[in-house]
């Protein structure tokens, strides 16, 4: 296969990354420097290595950043202001990135804003098995039964949700996670129960965590964060 496939599906990089990485003369297969985008590799044989990492400002590439962001509630996570307040008014930094997945405006807490397209994928790609941890209070008590449905799966108007781990906080507090991201997944789960939801927050990305990051405030993921995120994606 070629190199930019190989890439891409073991979350390396993108494919319009490797070629760039390519073109420069920055990949070796076997010891050589591969210069054609053409190349075919096998990945069972052959040794592949990135020999040095792509100075981006020399490229025209913008560099790679993620932020994780504690999102307020009443901000969606669209770049369409008509929906109402957007995640990307809360900085300048944000403006050249996009929203790695999506909270409804009505929820809060953890969301990735990238414009890593590899990070992007191993989130929410259709074979993606990054664990997303949620907290959710409700207006009606809650009971092991409904954990345990919860956790088995409940039939939807779109069909049967996967497993998930669930375990109760309080009466009226429980923690879940999803390995899945149907829209609007958990409220339709809480519907299908009839419990009323006053606050869902996202406690945690894969290994990202919303720790003790104050609502609205961000931070850079650092290099190994990325990298055990894409690791996470690959297992």
């Amino acid at each position: 296969m070629r190199i930019q496939k190989y890439f891409s599906q073991n979350k390396i990089m993108s494919r319009r990354e490797t070629e760039d990485y390519i073109r420069q003369g920055l990949i070796s297969c076997n010891g050589k420097v591969v210069k054609d985008l053409g190349f075919q590799m096998d990945p069972a044989k052959d040794k592949i290595k990135i020999l040095k990492a792509l100075k981006f400002e020399k490229s025209g590439l913008r560099e790679k950043i993620t932020f994780a962001l504690n999102k307020p509630k009443g901000f969606v996570s669209s770049k369409n202001k008509s929906e109402g307040k957007t995640i990307f008014e809360i900085s300048d930094d944000f403006l050249e990135l996009n929203a790695v997945g999506r909270l409804d405006k009505e929820s809060e807490g953890l969301i990735l804003l990238s414009n890593d397209g590899v990070i992007t994928s191993a989130v929410t790609g259709s074979d993606h098995k990054i664990e997303k941890e949620y907290e959710v209070k409700t207006r009606e008590k809650l009971n092991a039964g409904m954990i345990r449905k919860m956790e088995n799966g409940l039939m939807l108007d779109d069909g049967m949700t996967l497993p998930a781990e669930a375990r109760l906080i309080n009466d009226k507090t429980f923690r879940i996670i999803l390995r899945e991201g149907s829209k609007h997944q958990i409220r339709r789960m809480a519907a299908a129960l009839n419990l009323t939801i006053l606050q869902l927050k996202r406690l945690r990305v894969g290994n990202i965590t919303l720790d003790k990051l104050p609502i609205g405030k961000y931070r850079k993921l650092s290099e190994s964060e990325i990298q055990n995120l894409k690791k996470i994606s690959k297992n």
